[in-house]
């Protein structure tokens, strides 16, 4: 029985397990698929001396080109690697030295990996684009809403908050039904083995050794002796020590502190201004609000006075229930029970149960904290 010609789609292939079968899915339902590797860095541009791995790598766009070869579909490789640089790791660089963390995976999905691929879609011909992500897409109410991946382990939909509706009209995601062991089970049984057993990388792209402190060293000449000697210092002001430069430290963070108070002490707030990084408690991490910026809306078109939702804080983050309303151009977070660890430049994700409502980045502000 012949299948229905579904369209054209423009899959995104990494070479990896989850793009790979994302691609043999949607030729099996019938669409006419063509395969699209993005190039988006090089390693001897991060100062890592690690062996080249990857999506980005020769092996992983050799694996994506065999696999169109083998189902006989077209492949071609994007080159997107100036534009990347330019606005992603300049942002990653930008956002440390503003005394933020900042979360590149959002915002190369949001601002270069879509559109990149809508670009070329429309050059090629294609009604729709594709993703191995684990989430779900429907059209409910004259809108497109992203709900979670079936495999809530696996769930990606944390880092499409920021996809516009246009993106998401067009946009297939056929994981996001199955768990991850169904999708290794399908490679198998496709004959792909070697696939199946990849090793999965959870590093920033283009930090591959993991160790964004080198890489900020690597980016900004003369960065660790602008900005060493700074103080630590505690809520009230008192200078505990000297840090290594404030662009090292993160909020939350606990190790590598190098100083001694008897018990554990973390990292509060970052203030780059005066070079200052604020110590405490664990219990000083404790908050019951924030502020978000930049913020985009997905199943709503808007907040209304204020909602209750679901709120991450960050990726692996289980939720918390908060009550979140508009201020100004920004929205303001009422948690309903303090959450640990809220760090400026991080995304804060509001679920309402499996459906993404939207997102942004937590604001940087201001606490009665020393100035």
């Amino acid at each position: 029985m012949k299948t229905e010609r579904k369209g054209k789609v423009l899959v995104a292939m990494s070479g990896g397990i989850d793009s790979s079968v994302c691609a043999l899915l949607l030729q099996e339902q019938g669409y006419d698929v063509i395969g699209i590797t993005m190039k988006t860095w090089d390693y001897s541009t991060s100062g890592s001396s690690k062996k080249e791995t990857g999506c980005c790598s020769l092996d992983s766009i050799n694996d994506a080109r065999m696999m169109a070869v083998e189902h006989n579909f077209p492949h071609y490789i994007l080159d997107i690697r100036e534009e990347f640089g330019s606005f992603i790791i300049d942002n990653f660089v930008d956002e440390y030295l503003a005394g933020r963390t900042p979360n590149p995976c959002v915002l190369c999905n949001t601002h270069i990996k879509w559109e990149a691929l809508l670009k070329r879609a429309d050059q090629l011909g294609c009604e729709f684009i594709a993703t191995g992500h684990y989430a779900q897409i429907r059209e409910e109410n004259g809108r497109y809403v992203i709900s979670k991946g079936l495999d809530e382990s696996k769930d990606q939909s944390y880092v499409l908050w920021g996809l516009k509706q246009e993106c998401l009209k067009r946009t297939l995601l056929p994981l996001g039904n199955y768990k991850k062991s169904e999708i290794k089970k399908m490679a198998i049984d496709r004959g792909y083995h070697e696939l199946a057993a990849k090793s999965e990388s959870y590093e920033i792209c283009f930090v591959p050794d993991n160790d964004y402190r080198s890489f900020l060293k690597h980016k900004v000449d003369g960065l660790e002796e602008q900005v060493n000697g700074g103080d630590f210092v505690l809520q009230d002001g008192t200078v505990v020590g000297k840090h290594k430069g404030y662009p090292f430290y993160t909020v939350g963070q606990r190790k590598g502190l190098e100083i001694a108070f008897g018990e554990p002490y973390y990292v509060l707030e970052i203030i780059p201004e005066t070079n200052r990084v604020v110590l405490g408690k664990k219990e000083d991490l404790e908050k019951q609000t924030m502020l978000v910026r930049n913020y985009n809306l997905i199943k709503f078109d808007s907040i209304g006075d204020e909602k209750t939702f679901l709120t991450k804080i960050r990726y692996k983050d289980s939720g918390t229930i908060a009550t979140v309303k508009s201020e100004g151009e920004k929205l303001r977070v009422l948690f309903h029970k303090s959450v640990s660890g809220i760090a400026p430049g991080q995304s804060a994700v509001f679920y309402d149960e499996n459906d993404l409502v939207g997102g942004g980045f937590i604001e940087r502000e201001r606490t009665k904290i020393l100035t």
